[in-house]
C-alpha cells in the first residue's frame, strides 16, 4: 500500500490561486503593449528613409514586444488562476524532448487541446492540494525524476540535462510531477478509513484468484485519457490517436504515460503490474486477449475516457515457473572512466586483481568480504534476480555458471565485477502474497476515487476559456 499511496513533499514555493472567484473578462494587459508597438512603428514611418536603421530597429523592438505578448496571451482562467499560451507551448516542448522524437508542428497542433485540458486539470488539483495544505518536498520530486530516467534506461540526470540543452525549464517538469505526487496525498485523505484493505477483502480476492486458476493474467501498462463530455469525444479521440502514432514511432511508453496519462499509474510509467481479467475494463480485456506482447493498442473506449494499453508479457493465473538467483558480487572500481584503447596503470592493476580473485574465490562469504575490502562501491548483495528478466549479455554469463563458482571478470566503463551464484531456485512466481493482493486492491480503490474527485472539481470550478489554442 505504501507504494501505491506514496507521499512526496516539496520546498518549492507555490503561489495559491483564489478559489471560488467570479469569472470576469478583464482587459488583457498586453493591449498597452500593442498600443506602444504601434506608436513605435508610426514614429518609424514618420522618420522617412534617411532614418532607415532606426526604423528597422523600432520595427524589431515592436516585433519582439508582439512575440512576448503572444506568449503571454491568456488561454483560460481556472478559479482565477491564469493559463497562458507560454504554459501550453512549454508543456508541448517538454513532451517532444522527453519522448526523443522530432514531433512535427502538425502533431503538436493536434496535441494542444488535450494539453490545455490537462493543464486545467492540474490547476484544479493544485488548488485542491493547497486547500488541504499539502506540500511536496523537492527531494521526492527529484526521486520521481530519477525513477523516470531509470525506467527508460537513461543515465542519472540525463532527462534534466536534455531539457537544459534545449532551453526547456526544469520547472515545467517539476510542476507536473509535484501535482502528481501531491494528488496521491489528496487521495489518501479522501479515502481515509475507506482506504484500509481488510483481511476479509484479501481473503475474498484470494478465493477469486483460486477460481481464476488457469486463466490469463497480464503485465500491462496503460495511458488513461479522460473524456469531459461523453456526448462529444472527438477531441479526446483525436488526441489519443496522435499519442498512439508517436508511441508506434518509438516514443517510450513510460515517458508518454508520465506526461499525459490521467491514471494513478502515471508516475510508474503507466505500469499496472500483473493484472487479472476481472481487474480490467471488459473492453480492455477483449483487446488484451488478441494483441501481441509489446504492441500498442488502438484507442479503447472505457467508462470515463479512452485507454491506450501495451502488454509486456502474459502468464496463466497461479502458474509461472521462473529461475530465481541469489548472487554476490565483488566490484573493482576504476579511478576514471575506461578508455579501452589506453587503459591506465590503475585499471590494469584492477584487472590483474580481479583475475587473481576470480581464480581463488571459493564461496559467497569470500565474495562479501572482498567487496567490503574494496569499499563496497556496489552492494555485495544486489537482491534476488529473475534469470529470464536479465539482459541477454548477463543471462549468457549467469545461466551456465554453477553455484559457488566465480564468474570471469566482467569489465565495464567504471570498473570490473566478479559474480557468484549462491543459490538457484525454481519458483512459481504467479502466486501473489497477501501484501501484493492488498496493493492491487488499494490501486483499484484509489483509481476510482481519483476519477470521481476529478469530476467533482471540474463540476464546481469556474473555468473561463479566453481563446482557442
Amino acid at each position: 500500500m505504501a507504494d501505491l499511496m506514496r507521499e512526496r513533499l516539496s520546498r518549492m514555493s507555490i503561489f495559491p490561486a483564489m478559489r471560488g472567484a467570479v469569472s470576469l473578462t478583464v482587459p488583457h494587459p498586453g493591449h498597452a503593449g500593442r498600443r506602444f508597438a504601434a506608436a513605435l512603428l508610426a514614429c518609424a514611418a514618420l522618420l522617412g528613409p534617411t532614418h532607415g536603421a532606426g526604423a528597422r530597429s523600432a520595427r524589431a523592438i515592436a516585433q519582439q514586444a508582439q512575440a512576448a505578448e503572444d506568449q503571454d496571451a491568456i488561454i483560460a482562467t481556472v478559479n482565477g488562476a491564469v493559463l497562458t499560451k507560454r504554459d501550453v507551448d512549454t508543456r508541448g516542448r517538454l513532451f517532444a524532448l522527453s519522448s526523443g522524437l522530432d514531433v512535427s508542428d502538425d502533431v503538436m497542433q493536434r496535441l494542444r487541446p488535450q494539453i490545455v485540458r490537462q493543464l486545467i486539470d492540474e490547476k484544479l488539483r493544485m488548488q485542491e492540494m493547497l486547500d488541504r495544505h499539502i506540500n511536496v518536498p523537492i527531494q521526492q520530486i527529484g526521486d520521481a525524476i530519477a525513477g523516470i530516467e531509470q525506467r527508460n534506461g537513461m543515465p542519472q540526470n540525463a532527462l534534466r540535462n536534455k531539457l537544459a540543452e534545449d532551453g526547456v525549464s526544469l520547472t515545467t517538469l517539476i510542476d507536473q510531477i509535484r501535482v502528481q505526487l501531491g494528488w496521491t496525498q489528496v487521495l489518501r485523505q479522501e479515502t481515509g478509513e475507506h482506504g484500509r484493505i481488510t483481511a476479509a477483502e484479501i481473503e475474498q480476492r484470494m478465493a477469486a484468484m483460486k477460481r481464476e486458476d488457469g486463466k490469463p493474467e497480464y503485465m500491462i501498462s496503460e495511458i488513461f485519457v479522460p473524456v469531459e463530455d461523453p456526448r462529444h469525444t472527438e477531441n479526446e479521440l483525436k488526441f489519443t490517436e496522435t499519442i498512439i502514432q508517436e508511441l508506434r514511432e518509438g516514443a517510450p511508453f513510460p515517458i508518454v504515460a508520465a506526461q499525459f496519462s490521467q491514471g494513478q499509474s502515471a508516475l510508474d510509467g503507466g505500469m499496472m503490474g500483473w493484472t487479472q481479467e476481472d481487474g480490467l475494463d471488459p473492453q480492455v480485456v477483449e483487446v488484451a486477449r488478441k494483441m501481441p506482447d509489446g504492441a500498442i493498442s488502438n484507442p479503447i473506449r472505457v467508462a470515463g475516457g479512452y485507454v491506450i494499453a501495451t502488454i509486456a508479457e502474459r502468464r496463466t493465473v497461479g502458474h509461472q515457473m521462473a529461475t530465481i538467483l541469489a548472487i554476490r558480487q565483488a566490484f573493482f572500481a576504476f579511478d576514471a572512466p575506461l578508455d579501452p584503447e589506453n587503459p591506465s596503470d590503475q585499471q590494469k592493476a584492477a584487472l590483474d586483481a580481479a583475475n587473481t580473485f576470480s581464480g581463488s574465490a571459493k564461496n559467497c562469504d569470500q565474495m562479501e568480504a572482498e567487496n567490503k575490502k574494496l569499499g563496497e562501491k556496489h552492494p555485495s548483495d544486489p537482491g534476488e534476480l529473475m534469470l529470464n528478466h536479465l539482459n541477454p549479455q548477463m543471462r549468457e554469463v549467469l545461466e551456465p555458471l554453477p553455484v559457488g563458482k566465480p564468474s570471469r571478470p566482467l569489465v565495464s566503463m567504471d570498473g570490473i565485477v566478479v559474480l557468484m551464484i549462491c543459490k538457484r531456485e525454481e519458483r512459481n512466481i504467479a502466486i501473489q502474497t497477501p501484501s501484493q493482493i492488498a496493493d492491487h486492491l488499494m490501486n483499484e480503490r484509489v483509481e476510482q476515487t481519483s476519477r470521481q474527485l476529478n469530476r467533482d472539481l471540474q463540476r464546481r470550478a469556474i473555468i473561463d476559456m479566453r481563446s482557442k489554442t
